[in-house]
């Protein structure tokens, strides 16, 4: 097989990752009901960081009804989209310092990281979403961030997660993916 036939193939069995955003339509939705509470920020940021563990997981559970190939170990490209991800926990440690020196910023790092490590996933999957979402993410969660609550970013990336999903939606059915 060549590159872009692995590629293809990893779009198909995977469908281009879209358990993951659907996790994370699940993951902001705690972050937002966490902010929306009148808790101290550090015991929001640290109920923030407990809301974010269970990603992997509920990935997992929500792959088996859309019947996803969760780890498709015949394709050395899942292999690469994995180490994707685990980029993203090198970025963490970011997070971590923001919690402990900038509390009030926690959300909206905690966003610009995970919105930023979609590129990768632009080329892995051909998607003009991930492509999309890569930037506008990071760039509206560092302008919310400044300007509102943590709550109103956590609101801002429920509802760009679901337009998200809804986009790798329209690219699954164009493959004819279901």
């Amino acid at each position: 097989m060549n590159l872009n036939d692995l590629k293809y193939a990893c779009q198909r069995s995977q469908k281009k990752g879209i358990h993951f955003i659907i996790a994370s339509v699940i993951i902001w939705t705690l972050i937002l009901i966490i902010h929306s509470t009148n808790l101290s920020i550090d015991f929001k940021n640290l109920l923030t960081f407990f809301a974010t563990a269970p990603l992997m997981p509920i990935a997992y559970a929500i792959s088996k009804p859309l019947k996803i190939d969760f780890t498709d170990q015949d394709n050395p490209l899942s292999k690469l989209g994995f180490l994707f991800s685990l980029n993203q926990l090198l970025y963490l440690l970011i997070a971590m310092w923001v919690m402990n020196q900038q509390g009030e910023s926690l959300v909206m790092v905690l966003a610009m990281i995970f919105g930023a490590h979609l590129l990768p996933y632009s080329w892995l999957y051909a998607s003009k979403s991930y492509q999309v979402f890569a930037i506008v993410i990071p760039l509206s969660s560092l302008l919310i961030g400044l300007t509102l609550t943590p709550m109103y970013l956590a609101l801002f990336m429920v509802l760009i997660e679901l337009i998200f999903v809804a986009t790798l939606s329209i690219e699954l059915r164009k493959m004819q993916i279901q």
